[in-house]
């Protein structure tokens, strides 16, 4: 997905001479705390609420420059740029410029959320394993035939290296949500597992069994 997949055009735009007072009430209007500024169309940076409710109501947006955000995604460029800069620098609304640095539109966090979220997988079903692994012994053709063996595949991967341990933290997404059998595929073969969250076959046996027990002591 790019950038420009994002592009929401109900965003205005402001201009240098815009006044403080006029920002303020177009931010309230759209419900964001940023919005870009233009300047001879080409985009200016991005200026917050906290800086407009500092500064005199009656001045214009240029003479705040020196607090603007010059940070916007192109359009090019895969959406995930957009949402480093949002949580980079804490936007609520993120600029999306051409390779003439032009504005083309903007995308809200709300949006880049979602986005986000179908990109990660989890709008489908499924297991999640983390596993903790040595970076010499990361193998992602071992860990995806080991799941394989078990009648599922992965449909989503991620990984991070734990600062404080060195370890490679391998989050995978699967697409069974019974996943009790793949976890012990993974001891099995001494994988690590940190955590894993799904409807194991074992836990629902003890839900099963002490449903039965309950019903028992009721008759």
């Amino acid at each position: 997905m790019l950038s420009s997949q994002l592009i929401q055009t109900t965003f205005p735009v402001l201009n240098l001479l815009d006044k403080v007072a006029f920002a303020l009430q177009l931010m309230d209007d759209y419900d964001v705390v940023h919005l870009p500024v233009a300047s001879e169309e080409k985009f200016a940076g991005m200026i917050s609420k906290e800086e407009l409710l500092d500064a005199d109501e009656t001045i214009t947006i240029a003479a705040l420059q020196d607090f603007f955000i010059n940070k916007s995604a192109k359009e090019t460029e895969h959406f995930m740029a957009a949402v480093k800069i949002a949580a980079e620098n804490n936007l609520s609304l993120v600029t999306i410029v051409n390779d003439e640095a032009e504005i083309v539109g903007s995308t809200s966090e709300k949006e880049i959320l979602a986005a986000l979220n179908t990109f990660i997988g989890n709008e489908e079903p499924g297991g999640i394993i983390i596993l903790e692994i040595d970076r010499r012994n990361y193998s992602f053709g071992e860990i995806s035939r080991l799941v394989e063996t078990n009648d599922a595949y992965i449909t989503q991967l991620n990984t991070l290296t734990e600062a404080t341990t060195g370890l490679v933290l391998v989050t995978i997404k699967v697409n069974k949500i019974e996943i009790s059998d793949i976890v012990a595929t993974f001891q099995r073969f001494d994988y690590a597992v940190r955590y894993f969250f799904g409807e194991e076959q074992y836990t629902n046996e003890l839900k099963d069994n002490y449903n039965h027990l309950m019903a028992y002591l009721n008759i």
